[in-house]
């Protein structure tokens, strides 16, 4: 009984529960704004796939320009690429290494703003299309050179350090998880084996 008691009453500390939730709450504000941006540029440049698109289908449909026509084609494709690479996913990154480097994303997006804004004077009919052609192209110019003003500044490196540190308290987290399962099965465990010795 007396060991019982001594049991109960040593201090088991910080309990893993408590310490995943201090780390768990906190949220890096440089990492949160760095996803807004890069929300808003994969927003932006699905506009320039939806211009170009519709361009690309105006230029087939009235025959104006079967070179122009390709042109868009080339300019959606490259659009959503920026969009892909936005997205930071694995695979696209591992392919293209440059892109990993916010200077290299400016130079991207520049061009797919370059290559949405380049429409031939007949677009002037289509005053609603062309609206929209400006602000695709100038909101995805403003993007690139942020980007690139950015990555000269060194923000891509200090977002990837940040990235990591970020890896390494979720794994911390679930570490914790893991510690506390296990605590509950051993605290279980002691349960079972005080139960039987009562019963002795």
């Amino acid at each position: 009984m007396d060991r019982t008691d001594e049991i109960e009453e040593t201090p088991a500390g910080p309990s893993p529960r408590s310490a995943k939730l201090k780390l768990g709450n906190r949220a890096d504000p440089f990492l949160v704004v760095c996803r807004c941006f890069s929300l808003v540029t994969s927003l932006i440049a699905i506009l320039c796939v939806v211009v170009n698109v519709l361009a690309a289908v105006r230029s087939f449909r009235d025959s104006h320009d079967l070179f122009d026509g390709i042109f868009r084609c080339y300019a959606v494709v490259i659009a959503c690429f920026v969009v892909l690479v936005e997205t930071e996913w694995g695979f696209i990154l591992k392919f293209s290494k440059v892109l990993e480097f916010w200077a290299g994303r400016g130079m991207l997006q520049i061009f797919a703003a370059v290559m949405t804004r380049a429409f031939p004077d007949y677009m002037a009919q289509r005053k609603d299309l062309l609206l929209l052609q400006n602000i695709a192209s100038y909101l995805l110019l403003a993007c690139g050179v942020i980007y690139i003003i950015s990555g000269v500044l060194c923000i891509g490196f200090l977002k990837r350090a940040r990235q990591q540190k970020e890896i390494s308290r979720e794994q911390a987290i679930k570490d914790l998880e893991e510690i506390a399962r296990r605590r509950e099965e051993l605290e279980q465990l002691l349960l079972e084996h005080r139960n039987r010795d009562d019963d002795v």
